[in-house]
């Protein structure tokens, strides 16, 4: 089988390979995926780079996310054979994978691979931090980076609980965008300042901040929350760590709480796991939620879908296919 691999960290331009490889045998408790179609997230560069929160065994192929179809089975034939399935594994840039069969979700036939790929991360993680933020209908919440694919999902999912969205964008044209998406109120960090607009805006601050980016920006958020406000930090776009204002902390009771998905999932009990993964894919599936697509690749030509990736002003996922 084709992978794409690399055996150092560093710049994904420098360091991936595309290379022959045997295909892999499950275990007994594996079934074997034939992927289809993987997206490219941030959390798969900053792994490239050795900058993500799970260090890489070299040599390692790169990717979190996919959707695949099961080619083998596990021992107790759990799936059928050409079940179409979206799953998470450390390193999905290849043609087959395995995986516990515990950790796959079968999904409909009829959702394009696409869209398919995109289900897992950015949907549930949406979905997870809204569930678990304690906002409620008539609530604001902040959310910066506002035009990546999560942002949009978030924006798209609260506008379902009556929960009005605040978003951070760079560029003007992404205002439009993000407002008819559900969106109350958009503001270019470019040209406007933040705290001042949120204040105006929402009279008291918001309620809730999700976190994407860190750094200055993250700071810039953390100001905007009102008296016993939440920040759930779960991205560090910026690459660098937010500089805490300890009087804010201290004097308006505020609390900062990181997400990650994965410990999510490992601390809710399989039917609220039931619940996450129907909710989503009937949002999905009936199109009440969207999810964008930029550009797709075949998985060969990797180094061209990173290139798109790293484009400025990207609307979509770059999806890379087999």
């Amino acid at each position: 089988m084709k992978q794409v691999v690399f055996h150092e960290v560093g710049l994904p331009q420098e360091v991936l390979k595309y290379e022959e490889a045997d295909i892999p045998q499950p275990k007994p408790h594996e079934v074997r995926i034939k992927v289809t179609a993987r997206n490219i997230n941030p959390s798969d560069i900053m792994f490239i780079r050795g900058m993500y929160g799970i260090t890489p065994k070299l040599p390692s192929s790169a990717g979190f996310e996919a959707v695949g179809i099961v080619d083998a089975m596990d021992e107790k034939e759990t799936l059928a054979l050409g079940t179409k399935v979206i799953f998470t594994a450390l390193g999905t840039w290849k043609e087959y994978v395995t995986v516990p069969v515990q950790s796959v979700i079968s999904i409909p036939e009829e959702l394009p691979d696409a869209v398919a790929c995109q289900a897992f991360v950015n949907p549930l993680t949406a979905y997870a931090m809204l569930e678990t933020s304690g906002l409620e209908e008539g609530d604001w919440l902040l959310v910066t980076a506002g035009a990546s694919a999560f942002g949009k999902l978030v924006i798209q999912m609260a506008n379902q609980k009556g929960i009005k969205v605040a978003c951070t964008v760079r560029r003007e044209e992404q205002k439009e965008v993000l407002t008819s998406l559900g969106a109350s109120l958009v503001i270019n960090t470019e040209k406007e300042k933040l705290q001042k607009v949120i204040m105006e805006k929402t009279g008291e601050g918001v309620a809730v901040v999700f976190d994407a980016v860190g750094g200055i920006l993250g700071a810039k958020a953390l100001a905007c929350l009102k008296n016993n406000g939440k920040m759930m930090v779960f991205g560090l776009l910026s690459l660098e760590n937010i500089p805490l204002n300890s009087g804010l902390l201290i004097f308006k009771n505020l609390k900062i709480e990181g997400f990650w998905l994965t410990s999510y999932m490992e601390s809710i009990n399989h039917e609220q796991r039931e619940i996450a993964f129907k909710t989503v894919l009937s949002h999905l599936l009936s199109e009440k939620v969207k999810v964008d697509v930029q550009a797709i690749y075949p998985l060969n030509e990797f180094l061209e879908a990173i290139k798109e990736y790293e484009k400025g002003g990207r609307n979509g996922k770059v999806i890379l296919v087999s």
